[in-house]
């Protein structure tokens, strides 16, 4: 009897062992949808086609150091956290995107297809289609970037004058500007892409931020959104009409009215995680 009790406790034992096991690999299941539940995806695509990149927090010198060339006094260097990841755009909005939500095409340059940017789309336009696209996908979720963003997004990491570094030379890898455009825009992601894979941000069309244009803050800020109130709106990026390298540098400061409509002005969209 005494043997038979003693060849029964290794059973238990190892009963007691596996129900732990399972119980473990449960709770670590659980854990990992939960995870993934809220861990916004790194790419998404939406109902009309735009692709989107998730940009990481983090923290930057926004502005150019005083010996960069080009540079203008605007662009006074300063300390710049964004604080939470956001979506953005991988191309600039183009005309077949717009025409699904706008149902029009504005755009001088309409013979080139649907993936040429939209352009000839003032600020005020751009809202007009990120109130559409929000209203058509039941969110509120999109909107433009800020300034801030923008250059944190363009830089994707680096801090030269350009998102490819300083050599100047390889600029028509990556934009469409006076050298290379042939005197016009060009389809969407057809050069180089940054390191965070966003295309054009260097040339083809000047993009509309949210922001009104103001001077830069004096010291370290986080999340910053412009002044409350303004004359002119924020454009970055440089367009398919300029020769000059100054104006696609990340630093690049450009500004107009906000219901300026002109074949060297679009936008790419933002997009808040869920």
């Amino acid at each position: 009897m005494e043997a038979t009790g003693k060849s029964k406790t290794p059973a238990l034992s190892s009963g007691r062992t596996w129900l732990i096991g399972i119980s473990a690999g449960l709770a670590l299941l659980a854990l990992i949808a939960e995870l993934r539940a809220t861990t916004p995806p790194q790419t998404l695509t939406n109902s009309v086609g735009m692709k989107f990149v998730l940009i990481p927090a983090g923290t930057f010198q926004m502005g150019s150091e005083k010996g960069e060339s080009g540079r203008l006094d605007n662009e006074e260097q300063h300390q710049v956290t964004i604080s939470r990841p956001f979506y953005l755009q991988t191309t600039e909005v183009t005309q077949g995107q717009w025409q699904q939500v706008m149902g029009h095409n504005p755009a001088k340059f309409n013979q080139n297809g649907d993936d040429s940017p939209v352009e000839r789309v003032s600020w005020d336009d751009a809202q007009a289609f990120l109130a559409k696209l929000n209203q058509m996908e039941k969110t509120g979720q999109y909107r433009l970037p800020t300034e801030a963003e923008w250059e944190y997004a363009c830089r994707a990491g680096g801090a030269a004058r350009f998102s490819f570094g300083n050599d100047g030379a390889k600029l028509g890898e990556y934009a469409w500007y006076d050298q290379n455009s042939g005197g016009r825009t060009h389809p969407v992601g057809q050069l180089k892409p940054n390191a965070w894979g966003l295309y054009d941000m260097h040339g083809n069309v000047w993009e509309w931020c949210q922001d009104w244009y103001g001077e830069y803050a004096a010291g370290p800020v986080t999340d910053p959104r412009g002044p409350s109130s303004g004359r002119f709106r924020v454009l970055r990026g440089g367009s398919w009409y300029l020769a000059s390298q100054a104006f696609f540098r990340c630093a690049h400061r450009h500004r107009d009215r906000p219901t300026l409509r002109s074949d060297l002005v679009g936008f790419r969209v933002a997009r808040d995680p869920s």
